[in-house]
């Protein structure tokens, strides 16, 4: 194959229907959108609308709400750092912190702190430093002999 000869599968693509371009067209005058009426005017969109019927959205019941205030931490496994560690993109003699992680490519931007969990299977030795840890995920650093310290996350510490 070459890149000359790459195109679509049949039936792939369709050709884009030309409207209003005369009765002989099949599509003149109104263009397909009948006679008169809302929808036959342009700019209209009326999503949501079920033709006067209750729409769905107005059905259904309100349920919970976003907490505004929340904590939004970056999630890393164990694994995910064992890999970075065996790549040599991170040291497992230095502290490995989001900035660490940030700079080794684990993690795109550290929001409001790193959270460990325990995907994974952890065979070195790390000093952990990150704002938060499921009870396993600390468990396992602790049995390969390594160590986590827990942070206030940043948004506690702005206050």
């Amino acid at each position: 194959m070459k890149l000359n000869e790459i195109r679509d599968n049949e039936g792939a693509t369709k050709n884009r229907k030309r409207v209003g371009r005369g009765i002989g067209s099949g599509k003149g005058k109104t263009g397909g959108r009948g006679v008169k009426g809302q929808k036959a005017r342009s700019g209209v969109a009326i999503n949501g609308f079920e033709g006067g019927q209750m729409p769905i959205y107005r059905r259904l019941p309100k349920r919970g709400f976003t907490n505004i205030f929340a904590s939004d931490y970056v999630v890393v496994s164990l694994g995910r750092i064992q890999t970075a560690i065996d790549a040599k993109k991170l040291s497992a003699s230095d502290a490995i912190d989001a900035a660490a992680l940030k700079a080794a490519g684990v993690i795109r931007r550290e929001k409001d702190g790193v959270r460990v969990l325990a995907d994974g299977e952890l065979t070195a030795k790390v000093n952990l430093v990150v704002a938060g840890a499921s009870a396993a995920a600390v468990e396992k650093i602790e049995k390969a002999g390594g160590s986590i310290k827990l942070l206030a996350a940043k948004a506690e510490a702005a206050e």
